[in-house]
Formats: C-alpha cells, structure tokens, sequence
C-alpha cells in the first residue's frame, strides 16, 4: 500500500481488525437479515472507544487526527460499514458544535455520548439536497424555541443520546432563516418515528425523527439564529470526505474476497485467477482501490492541518463512491451466480455500496459544487 503508517496507527488498525473479525463479523450475516443491529455489539464499540477516537482531549476524547481515525474505520468498515457509520455520525453530529458551537455544548454532546450516540437531523421528506427548503420550524417563545417538524433518513434515530436539529426560524427567509440545535433524548415531544425498510447498510439504524412543540432553551443553538445551513455545509464538508474512507473498507473487502475466490474456483482444469479476463477485473478493481484510499488520505491530511475541504471534500467523495459501484459489481462478477446468492458476501457489499452516492450530499449535488467551484477560481 502507498500509504505509511506509524507504529501507533498499525497498533490501533491492528486492535480495530482483531475485535472486528473475532466479535463483530460473526453476527454481521443475522443482523443484515433482521436489519438492525443487536445492542449487545455496540459493546465492542465502546471497549475500544471508537465513540471518542476524534473528540478533542480538552472534552475527554482521545483527539485523535482525521488521517488516524481515517484508518481505523476503514478497518470496521471491511467488516461491516453501517457499524461503522453508526459511530462516524457521532463525529459527524459533533463537527457542528466543534466548528460553530460553545466548550459548554460541547461537554454536554461528550457527557451524553459516553456511551453513547448522536443523530444529525437535516433531511426532510421534502428537503434534501435542496436543504432551504426545509419545513420544520422553530418558534422563539421568550427565553425559550418550539420545534416542530419531521426529519428523514436519520442514522441512530431511534438509538441517539443527542440530537443536532435544524429547523427555520425565520421561515421567509429561506436558507438564511435556518437555525442548528443540540437537543437532548428524552425531551418531551421528540421521538423516533417511522424506521426504514433498507435494501443496504441495514445494520445502522435510520428513521423518522419527530418533533411535535419540543420546547428547547435557548442556549440549546448552536452559533446563532440563522446560521445553520453555514453550520451544517461547513461541517459536511469534512464528513463526506470522512465517510468515503468506510467506502474504502468496503472496495478492500470485496477485492480480498474476490482474489480470494478466484484463486480457488476451479474452471477448465485451472484456477480462474489464471484467466486474463478475470485478472483484467481484478486489476481494475485494485487501482480503484488504491487510488481511493490515497485520494482519501490526502483529504485527511489537509482536514488535519484545518483546511474545510469544500472542493477536495466533493471530489473525493465522489470519486470513491463512483469507484465503489464499479468495484463491488467486479466483485459479484467474479464469484459469478454465487456472488449474487447469500451465502457469499459479497453481495451485501453491493448492496451496501449504492447508499454512498446518495448521503452526505448526492454525487450529481457534489459535481454542481465542483463545477462552481471551478468557475469561480479560473
């Protein structure tokens, strides 16, 4: 692999890898047909402290760098990368206080998440890569907002500890007129609704959120009224280039097996690795691999020094999850009519694949934002 890692990082990737294989996969194959994913695992999770790996020391995290973090979670996502992502979406909730937020909301997001989950609430029905046009709303009332509204597509909907909310404040106002809330389970008229009956990534959680007159004080926003879309641009930025390092693990783990098999299926007297058809596939399935993960790790790098990667975040994005499409079909190729049986795994990583082109911002969005993006730097 072109990238090198430290001995600290092989010690972490390697402590990633063996809870992974020995506690985690085996049930991965019960929990995808069921959907949801057994309580009892997210143990692991919180023995190895993957819920705190990039909360800065000064709240109790281990403050970790992207590029480490990076690396470990790839590892989980050769395994599973719903169980991953239900862990990245704590960060992914955390990035909005850490860049726009108080030290006060800060603490309380880690003491409610030790142990334990965040859900970051955008989506709507109506509102999704078109964010300003969101209905929830959020009614100053003195001292106090009223939040009402539903939200879709929410990872950890029904497991979260903490919630980060989006709603308007100022509903004639359109995307200026949103606001960001840290808003605690448990308050009266927020609850989990509807779950999705998904195709993939059925191990992580994701429904409804509803908010029927949640009463919030005001210290509950985050920077000010009327800054959430800013908030929230700003923080996916560095959450989709994040999460294109689960789509890395999940390219890994279909090469793997895919060698794997064609070094043991048997066809005309002779391994069909033997085969140049199906080394041309695995070949191209290889450099997508690698130049994912080098692509990804640059992005890192840069997050790392505090760049918001507005263009680098969108480009690789959706070049990794483009790769992804490519590379898990390969995969099922390969393995021929068992790739597309059960029994095998590597459909489940082709089904588990297509939802990355469509959260963290769809690739058509991410392309919109690379193309002005140019047009205003030539």
């Amino acid at each position: 692999m072109a990238l090198m890692y430290t001995e600290e990082q092989r010690e972490l990737i390697e402590l990633v890898r063996d809870v992974a294989e020995s506690e985690i996969k085996p049930y991965v194959a019960a929990a995808d047909e069921a959907g949801e994913c057994p309580p009892e695992l997210f143990k692991w999770g919180f023995d190895m402290g993957l819920h705190m790996v990039e909360i800065p020391e000064e709240f109790g995290g281990m403050g970790l760098d992207y590029e480490t973090c990076a690396m470990m979670f790839e590892e989980l996502a050769k395994v599973d990368a719903a169980y991953a992502d239900t862990f990245v979406t704590n960060f992914v909730a955390f990035r909005n206080i850490h860049l726009s937020g108080t030290p006060e909301q800060a603490r309380h997001f880690v003491e409610a998440t030790n142990p334990g989950f965040a859900a970051f609430c955008l989506s709507e029905a109506g509102a999704g890569s078109d964010v300003a046009s969101m209905r929830s709303t959020a009614t100053r009332d003195g001292d106090h907002y009223v939040l009402n509204g539903t939200k879709t597509f929410i990872t950890n909907g029904s497991i979260a500890s903490i919630y980060v909310i989006f709603a308007k404040t100022d509903p004639a106002a359109g995307g200026k007129g949103i606001t960001a809330f840290l808003v605690d389970a448990g308050t009266p008229g927020l609850y989990a609704g509807a779950r999705e009956h998904k195709m993939g990534f059925r191990l992580s959680d994701t429904c409804e959120v509803v908010m029927e007159n949640v009463r919030v004080h005001e210290s509950a926003v985050i920077g000010c009224e009327g800054q959430g879309m800013s908030i929230a641009l700003n923080a996916l930025n560095l959450s989709r280039a994040f999460i294109s390092t689960l789509g890395v693990g999940i390219m890994q783990r279909a090469l793997d097996e895919a060698v794997s098999y064609a070094k043991q299926r048997k066809q005309f007297g002779k391994p069909i690795i033997e085969f140049q058809l199906v080394q041309g596939l695995l070949a191209d399935m290889a450099i997508k691999v690698e130049a994912s993960r080098c692509l990804v790790n640059n992005a890192m790098r840069m997050m790392d020094a505090g760049d918001l990667v507005r263009l680098e975040g969108a480009i690789v994005k959706t070049f990794v999850t483009d790769c992804m499409q490519e590379v898990t079909s390969n995969a099922v190729q390969v393995f021929g009519g068992y790739g597309y049986s059960k029994d095998y795994p590597v459909e489940k990583l082709m089904r588990d694949a297509k939802i990355f082109q469509i959260f963290e911002g769809t690739n058509q969005i991410q392309r919109t934002v690379i193309a002005k993006i140019l047009d205003k730097s030539y």
